[in-house]
């Protein structure tokens, strides 16, 4: 049985048992007046200002598995692991051209999700519905991946019996952790991770200054560091990246891709939608880069844990274990505690968030377009928490059944499909033009090619699904798969849309209008939930 560092263990229940509480007093802040509504359990009342938003958003994209697996990344694979930092510099520019579009019409129109937007849009309840469960099924590894940083805590702070206890009690404190955050969530709602991510990012970013100050004083400096990473990555092989003649593309495409994916899945378009105005949108995109500065300083964890030694010595040593264990190594014991409970926390906003818009898909696009179209907003609203219970159960389940690899390839997997929504979603938001035939098509080639190049991937770890990285068609050269996948669905949409438009196949009704676009709160009443549109 391992050695529990009780004084971590402290200070990590403390602040564990503060956003506990802070979670459950969440449904008395900004309380509505009409809470069994999905707008206010979804969506917290679509009311967030831009500092809440901000937190809300830092929390939501900046996660537990962030926080560990970065640095990881460059502690196992070296520069290649800093990737992370210019997709995210990329996107905030990019989803700045159109996410106030995606506010504004939402507003309008009482849109939950990015789904609805394609219903109401299109007028494809096909399309509309492919869109959700692609959502679902993308945010599902995502959630279980939350999982995978508060274990690699856990696992450093020594608790839940050891390696040779039984099942049931080596995860005890993951059944402990992810059950409060279901109760929370249920009872609040949106509100508990907006309130608990003031927590989360404050004690990140404590966390980190201090990290980037006082681990390189006891390391004997920066050039030190850099000097031991240097000779240490001269003598191993490293990372996915490094395949012959591929690596600028494989890091150029996979920035690019990651860029385009990242606000395509439902709880950042979650965190959007519950800003207040047009504008706190705007202001949050313009700030969110400050996040990416965070990012980088993070990344520089993997070279001090390289510096430090973590893992030498020890055969097949688990690099998602190595910033935790090197905290657990430099800091006093209770600033190890603090730094442990800020990806403990950062584990459980992300998971909240992300299980709310998995519900929030599922309720409006399945239970209520397909199964009960009279669904009242009460019976939304009680779907909506009993199907966050049942997400968090199954990514529990996931992780806890599966291997953690399996969870890392197909998070990887997740980011490919959910990228194969942007023709339809990004798309609308600037034209009508496209066939939801033709999208619907395309999305299907998309996802088609990209899992199956996918699964054709072996890697030492996994016989498929290893990496995701392949040859581009027509280039040559090595290339994300989800960006190739991406051009095919792009190709496939624009060519069958010309194909439908010259027969003059019919196309479904748009109950949007071009100032709905621009639209700001109060230029027009919300309306609660979208009238039935009738599919073509």
């Amino acid at each position: 049985m391992k050695d529990v560092n009780v004084p971590a263990l402290v200070v990590f229940v403390l602040f564990f048992a503060l956003v506990t509480v802070m979670g459950f007093l969440a449904s008395r802040w900004r309380r509505a007046d009409n809470a069994a509504h999905l707008d206010e359990w979804g969506l917290g009342g679509r009311s967030f200002g831009t500092w809440v938003t901000w937190f809300l958003l830092g929390g939501d994209l900046y996660t537990a598995y962030t926080f560990v697996a970065v640095p990881a990344a460059v502690y196992a694979t070296g520069a290649a692991g800093f990737f992370a930092v210019p997709y995210t510099i990329i996107a905030y520019p990019l989803v700045f051209l159109f996410l106030p579009r995606l506010w504004s019409v939402s507003r309008v129109h009482g849109y939950v999700t990015p789904a609805d937007f394609v219903r109401g849009r299109y007028g494809s309840r096909p399309l509309s519905l492919v869109v959700a469960l692609t959502g679902i099924l993308a945010t599902m590894p995502y959630i279980a991946l939350q999982l995978v940083g508060i274990q690699a805590v856990l696992d450093v702070l020594g608790v839940g019996g050891g390696e040779n206890a039984n099942w049931f009690v080596k995860d005890l404190p993951l059944f402990i952790a992810f059950g409060v955050l279901a109760a929370y969530t249920y009872s609040s709602g949106l509100r508990a991770p907006a309130l608990i991510a003031f927590v989360k990012d404050a004690l990140v970013y404590i966390v980190i200054i201090v990290a980037v100050i006082y681990i390189p004083i006891r390391l004997g400096g920066y050039g030190h560091i850099f000097d031991v990473a240097t000779e240490h990555f001269k003598q191993v092989k490293t990372g996915s990246m490094t395949v012959p003649g591929g690596k600028q593309w494989t890091y150029a495409t996979l920035g690019l891709g990651s860029a385009m994916a990242l606000f395509m899945y439902p709880h950042s378009v979650t965190g959007v939608l519950a800003s207040k105005s047009r504008n706190t949108v705007r202001r949050n995109m313009a700030i969110m880069p400050a996040y990416s500065l965070m990012l980088g300083l993070l990344a520089l964890l993997g070279f001090m844990a390289v510096a430090a030694g973590v893992g030498s010595g020890v055969k097949g040593f688990n690099s998602q274990l190595s910033v935790p264990q090197l905290f657990a190594n430099m800091f006093p014991d209770w600033f190890t505690g603090v730094a442990f409970a800020a990806i403990g926390i950062g584990a459980l906003v992300p998971a909240a968030i992300m299980s709310i818009a998995a519900a929030n898909l599922f309720t409006r696009n399945v239970y209520k377009e397909w199964l009960k179209p009279a669904a009242t907003p009460a019976d939304e609203t009680r779907i909506a928490k009993l199907v966050s219970l049942l997400v968090k159960v199954g990514a529990l389940v996931f992780v806890l059944g599966m291997d953690k690899q399996a969870a890392i390839n197909l998070q990887l997997l997740g980011g490919l499909w959910i990228l194969q929504t942007f023709v339809a979603i990004v798309g609308g938001l600037f034209t009508r033009w496209f066939h939801h035939w033709a999208l619907f098509a395309g999305w299907a080639a998309g996802m088609v090619y990209g899992t199956w190049k996918a699964y054709g991937i072996a890697s030492p770890a996994t016989k498929h699904f290893g990496g995701n990285a392949a040859e581009i068609p027509g280039i040559g050269e090595i290339g994300y798969i989800g960006l190739t996948a991406f051009a095919l669905n792009l190709i496939v949409a624009v060519a069958l849309t010309l194909v439908l438009r010259a027969v003059k196949a019919p196309d479904g009704p748009d109950e949007t209008k071009p100032s709905d676009y621009s639209a700001e709160a109060g230029d027009e009443e919300p309306k609660n939930a979208p009238e039935p549109v009738a599919a073509h």
